[in-house]
């Protein structure tokens, strides 16, 4: 996956939009796409507000944040609620983008804790697979200023 063209995303977002992965590439903007396991839940609260909390940063860095699970969209919708979620939240009930990114856990038909950093031309410049949710989205935040900074090299976590 790294290296190569980020696979397409068309999913339903938590306000019953149509997102599409491909609208948004060629924008000049790095664009997080990171698949958590459950809306609501412990490790996926504390991911989401980090990333929440680190918006503005984010956004002056021009990063979009798309956060996906296999919840249906009216869990996403009530947890982006309950929390102020400031970005996306997409709903992949059939796991078909997890599967695609290879985050789907087939024995419980969740998504797997991955993150993938997608540059403006489509291509997958980083990813993580170890995740502490407390203290990713500032760990993203540094790998994009680390790759706007001239870094064209590719890496992995």
């Amino acid at each position: 996956m790294l290296g190569r063209k980020a696979p397409e995303i068309v999913l339903p977002d938590s306000n019953g939009n149509t997102f599409r992965l491909s609208d948004h590439l060629n924008e000049g903007k790095f664009i997080v796409v990171y698949f958590y396991p459950m809306a609501d839940t412990p490790g996926c609260t504390k991911e989401a507000c980090s990333f929440r909390d680190h918006m503005p940063d984010l956004s002056s860095e021009d990063v979009m944040v798309v956060g996906i699970s296999t919840d249906p969209p009216e869990r996403n919708a009530k947890f982006a609620r309950k929390y102020g979620l400031n970005f996306t939240l997409l709903s992949d009930v059939k796991g078909e983008v997890a599967r695609a990114y290879a985050s789907l856990n087939g024995l419980t038909r969740k998504a797997k804790r991955h993150t993938f950093v997608i540059a403006p031309d489509g291509t997958v410049v980083k990813v993580f697979t170890k995740v502490k949710p407390a203290e990713h989205a500032e760990e993203v935040l540094e790998a994009i200023r680390a790759l706007r900074g001239g870094s064209q090299t590719v890496s992995k976590s």
